[in-house]
């Protein structure tokens, strides 16, 4: 399967997932350590990796910007530190550029119609909303008058938010041009709060959209089993190493983990089968010996 084509449309046959890496922010502002991530997800099979594009002015609260915190390079304040692991046009055309060589496509979700504006300069096969963002009816709408491929996470939204964001991007999009990955929010995420009979829930009300799954628990087996339940994308952070400084390293993947969860997404597709009870071919000469 080509890596760098956009995810595919929803089927009534399951079909080879499309495995997002989510880099986010985890590359703390080194455009090294963003490259040694998307080699890593290209090795272990990804479809893509996945960025985050924030314009801090606009996405930090007024009250938050001056407070200070500590971080790996000091004392400073909240926004300085937004800024600091906010990547510009000469990284992200070094990643654009580093992405083809390596043969796997990119990606990022935007925060605010600046950073919206900004990624329409790449050919990029889609757009991520994220959960926090899925009541923002204008960067919405925005996003759905890209022409691009629209997904959306419904971490912590209700079924009436989702539906209004996605009445919204099927007057600027074709069904088979919009996602919807069911999320939990919080990170990381209690195993008993994943409800992953949600992804049937919304694949019987959203019939002619994809659907899938966006991973934020510590567990490998459950976003494998979310493809059980008819996830067509499934997305995860990646990390160097969780114990690393920021906030989504402890809920992310590392790099064994993710080979892990692609190749049993990948084994799962080839055991999963048409559901029709028959002597295979390999029994056939097992059944002969034994029955005669």
């Amino acid at each position: 399967m080509d890596n760098q084509q956009g995810y595919r449309p929803k089927s009534i046959i399951m079909k080879p997932v499309y495995i997002i890496a989510e880099i986010g922010i985890n590359h703390n502002g080194d455009i090294n350590i963003a490259k040694r991530l998307i080699d890593i997800s290209a090795a272990a099979g990804c479809n893509a990796v996945k960025f985050q594009k924030r314009n801090p002015d606009v996405c930090v609260p007024e009250h938050q910007k001056n407070v200070l915190r500590d971080t790996p390079w000091g004392k400073m304040t909240y926004l300085e530190y937004k800024y600091k692991v906010e990547f510009n046009k000469e990284e992200y055309d070094e990643i654009d550029s580093y992405c083809k060589q390596q043969g796997i496509a990119w990606s990022a979700s935007p925060w605010d119609i600046d950073s919206l504006k900004f990624l329409e300069q790449y050919d990029l096969p889609f757009i991520k909303i994220p959960s926090a963002m899925i009541t923002n009816k204008k960067l919405i709408k925005a996003a759905g008058e890209t022409g691009k491929k629209i997904i959306i996470s419904t971490g912590m939204s209700t079924p009436e938010e989702i539906d209004e964001a996605v009445h919204e991007l099927e007057v600027h999009c074709e069904y088979k041009d919009i996602a919807i990955l069911h999320c939990n929010s919080t990170y990381p995420a209690p195993l008993n709060e994943l409800n992953l009979s949600c992804i049937k829930t919304l694949k019987e009300k959203y019939k002619h959209i994809a659907i899938g799954y966006s991973g934020h628990e510590f567990r490998l087996g459950t976003s494998v089993s979310a493809v059980y339940f008819g996830a067509e994308i499934i997305e995860r952070h990646v990390t160097l190493d969780r114990t690393m400084w920021g906030s989504d390293h402890m809920c992310s993947l590392e790099p064994q983990g993710l080979f892990k969860l692609v190749s049993g997404i990948r084994e799962l597709e080839q055991a999963h089968g048409d559901g029709k009870i028959k002597v295979t071919d390999s029994e056939k000469p097992v059944r002969k010996k034994l029955r005669g």
